[in-house]
């Protein structure tokens, strides 16, 4: 793992790598910028009229809380945002930017890596999506577990590093592993790949360096996920090769 972070490094710096830096996370900004602005009120109205659903109603009215749901409401859209602008930074790099992360690294440090396609632009775009249905879901989920302190600082950390490490295993494998050989490099890595989401999302949390985070990430995935590939075809070639010899005796 650190050797695929100090690889991604490198790359970041690299020209073409450089010119991909900003785009992801500067247009999630516009997109969620713009439509904050045309639907603001229209969010603050439904989640006001949320909070005044009869049951939710006669609790805050029961203990004197009516007072406290405005303010919730306001707490939950501007906590909502920032994890709006990152998931979808993270789309976008997924789907128009790690081809190109993929095509560069694989040309560079891969070239005998073989290309046996085991994954699509389709299956990207669908693992993306569902990855991020899964993460909002769980965020919406242990949103009031956000309120103890404690939880609100590893909570974040944690469920982005799922979402990198969804995102970005499949991209960075699905040109050059079969089916068989991404599915075992998930079981024989795991640990190793949420470790890779983990970090990426506790780079995401520094201003100005987070501005580079989702093509850093893609970076490091991609570097760890080829050279593990390259070990499986070689371990494989190299057992392949002992027992033609064995055969052979």
């Amino acid at each position: 793992m650190i050797e695929a972070l100090a690889a991604a490094t490198r790359s970041q710096f690299q020209p073409r790598m450089l010119g991909l830096v900003l785009w992801p996370l500067l247009g999630s900004l516009l997109l969620w910028g713009v439509l904050a602005f045309v639907f603001w009120h229209q969010g603050m109205a439904a989640l006001q009229h949320f909070t005044a659903l009869a049951p939710i109603n006669d609790f805050l009215v029961k203990y004197d809380l009516r007072w406290l749901a405005s303010g919730t409401v306001l707490v939950v859209l501007l906590l909502l945002l920032p994890t709006l602008v990152v998931a979808t930074a993270l789309f976008i790099t997924s789907v128009v930017a790690m081809p190109i992360m993929v095509e560069h690294i694989a040309a560079r440090d891969f070239p005998q890596l073989e290309r046996h396609k085991g994954g699509s632009t389709l299956g990207s775009i669908w693992n993306s999506v569902a990855a991020l249905l899964v993460y909002l879901l769980l965020w919406i989920l242990i949103l009031p577990i956000w309120l103890i302190v404690p939880f609100a600082v590893v909570l974040p950390v944690l469920l982005n590093g799922y979402l990198n490490d969804r995102v970005f295993r499949y991209d960075a494998l699905a040109d050059h592993a079969t089916r068989e050989e991404y599915r075992e490099i998930l079981h024989r890595t795991h640990p190793q790949l949420l470790g890779l989401g983990v970090v990426a999302a506790l780079i995401q949390l520094v201003p100005f360096v987070n501005l580079i985070s989702p093509v850093y990430s893609g970076l490091s995935f991609i570097h760890f996920g080829l050279a593990e590939l390259r070990k499986l075809r070689a371990e494989r070639a190299g057992g392949t090769a002992a027992l033609g010899i064995v055969v052979r005796q």
